[in-house]
């Protein structure tokens, strides 16, 4: 299956023009990711890093649960694969799946979705405890762009190692 990546409009609100952006990287992501087996996924970057494709799509996905399920939703629930906070368990994808991570991943980005449609304006506030300060959801949706961002440019060297395909 191949990933329909749309880009984004050169002009819209503010708030169309987040939720584009952040679509953006969350497709090169999975773009990333298409036309791999599960091992070429799971291919770690060099040890000892457990960094792999399939580990970045679960890491995301704790990424999208934390900060739009926890913190803006206020939904007391743990990590997808820790019941102890602990992101890094995410990136060891030794034993994982392709249908079991992006299925994790896609259910979580629906999620963030439903949750920033909801929400009245990017200018909420909500608390958040690692920081213990107030965040807005302007600042969670461009958070996470830079947390997709950041991810994609290893995503890229990971794929170049995998199989030579570059580009975006």
């Amino acid at each position: 299956m191949a990933t329909e990546r749309i880009d984004p409009p050169a002009v819209a609100d503010e708030r169309e023009m987040l939720r584009a952006f952040l679509d953006y990287h969350r497709a090169t992501l999975a773009l990333k990711c298409d036309g791999l087996t599960d091992e070429e996924l799971r291919r770690r970057s060099m040890p000892p890093s457990t960094l792999s494709l399939l580990g970045l799509v679960r890491h995301m996905a704790e990424v999208e649960r934390a900060w739009f399920r926890r913190i803006v939703n206020g939904e007391d629930i743990p990590l997808v694969w820790s019941d102890e906070h602990d992101f890094q368990i995410a990136y060891d994808a030794s034993s994982a799946t392709r249908s079991e991570a992006f299925d994790a991943w896609r259910t979580e980005v629906e999620h963030a979705r439903r949750i920033e449609r909801e929400a009245p304006s990017l200018d909420l506030t909500v608390h958040e405890p690692k920081g213990d300060e107030q965040v807005s959801l302007r600042m969670v949706m461009l958070h996470m762009m830079h947390e997709y961002a950041r991810h994609n440019g290893h995503a890229d060297l990971l794929r170049e190692g995998v199989d030579g395909a570059v580009g975006a």
